[in-house]
């Protein structure tokens, strides 16, 4: 029996987790899973007095999946930056080995007029960023504060072994056979030692992939190009700080932070999170949109229980309601109907219901 860890955590994070858990309870017939719930971020400082517990550090470790709602917010900002919520995050990424991310960008019809690009600029854009996780300035050493001649410094050291490289190329390559056989590799190896060599292993490993089409691109370019072409990309492969800043801005491109999934992948098991933040502004007052969360639920489906069927009933019903109208409040517009977190919930539950009814009659 799988047992899936629910971590709620901050802001919205509970908000949102309690429509994940509605929409997997359709498919305990299929899988017939158990929860786990553990607090993690400003709620385990709060309770716990540290981001990341022991006794959430060892659910993780023997839970086959994660769920993540959302951690941080300005109620601990204060404190030092070792003791944050958001270090919670990276501890459970470092805990499980979770090297990969994959954030997909889905470009729903029924909301290409919140994008902010035209809509013929929209026209075929799907692609995944490949995101590094757990290397980088995020996790290099050495890193710290200093004072030297009456001057204080900050220095951060990004660093990337050549194995580190390889394993999330792999993750690319292997990603582009499912989809149209196409990577674009982000760097900066114009001015960036540790990026010359992400180039080089990811030239090196592509040998291994003669039947994918690898291209390269700057940083600085890329970004552009996101906004330029979108439609150009396919499966783009990006060094940990670089992914995710161009990942938030490829989530514009879908019209709201709140549609969009991710997965974290290559330990023993796999989190999976929408890629907005805890919106504390908006907690406990039914506006937040559940449907990346809910499509995190759709990728853990796939990616760590093997059932893609499942994972498209989602995708099903999502669109569905979509097609409905009903919008909540990020994205809603005249001519539709504005529906709370847990109404948003609520239909799509009834829409995968009523399709697993169908299936079996």
């Amino acid at each position: 029996m799988p047992n899936i860890l629910i971590l709620g955590g901050d802001g919205i994070g509970p908000e949102i987790m309690t429509e994940a858990k509605r929409v997997l309870s359709c498919f305990q017939n299929e899988l017939s899973f158990t929860f786990i719930e553990k607090p993690i971020g400003g709620a385990a400082i709060d309770t716990h007095g540290s981001p990341f517990p022991k006794e959430t550090e060892e659910a993780a470790l023997q839970a086959d999946a994660v769920l993540l709602g959302a951690v941080g917010g300005a109620k601990w900002d204060g404190l030092p930056l070792a003791e944050r919520p958001e270090k919670g995050l990276l501890a459970i990424r470092k805990t499980l080995g979770l090297y990969a991310n994959l954030r997909p960008l889905t470009i729903w019809p029924q909301l290409v007029g919140f994008s902010p690009l035209r809509p013929e600029r929209l026209k075929d854009v799907s692609f995944v960023i490949v995101r590094e996780l757990t290397g980088d300035v995020y996790f290099g050493e050495p890193r710290g504060f200093k004072e030297e001649n009456g001057q204080r410094s900050a220095f951060n050291t990004m660093i990337y072994t050549e194995e580190e490289i390889r394993r999330i190329a792999k993750v690319a390559f292997d990603l582009a056979r499912k989809r149209n056989k196409r990577v674009c590799s982000i760097d900066k190896s114009n001015v960036l030692e540790s990026m010359r060599l992400w180039r080089e292993i990811v030239e090196n490993t592509h040998r291994e992939y003669p039947d994918i089409a690898l291209s390269h691109l700057y940083v600085d370019n890329a970004s552009m190009q996101i906004i330029r072409q979108p439609s150009s990309f396919d499966v783009m492969l990006t060094p940990n700080m670089f992914g995710d800043i161009l990942s938030d801005e490829a989530a514009v491109l879908s019209g709201s932070l709140g549609l969009l999934p991710s997965a974290s992948l290559g330990g023993q098991s796999a989190l999976y999170e929408p890629i907005h933040g805890s919106a504390p502004d908006i907690a406990g007052r039914g506006l937040a949109n559940p449907i990346g969360m809910i499509l995190s639920v759709a990728m853990m489906l796939d990616h760590s229980f093997h059932r893609p069927d499942l994972a498209l009933k989602i995708q099903k019903a999502v669109s569905t309601v979509l097609d409905a109208g009903l919008r909540t409040a990020d994205f809603w517009n005249e001519g539709t109907e504005k529906v709370s977190t847990s109404q948003m919930g609520s239909a799509i539950e009834k829409e995968i219901t009523s399709d697993i009814v169908g299936v079996r009659k």
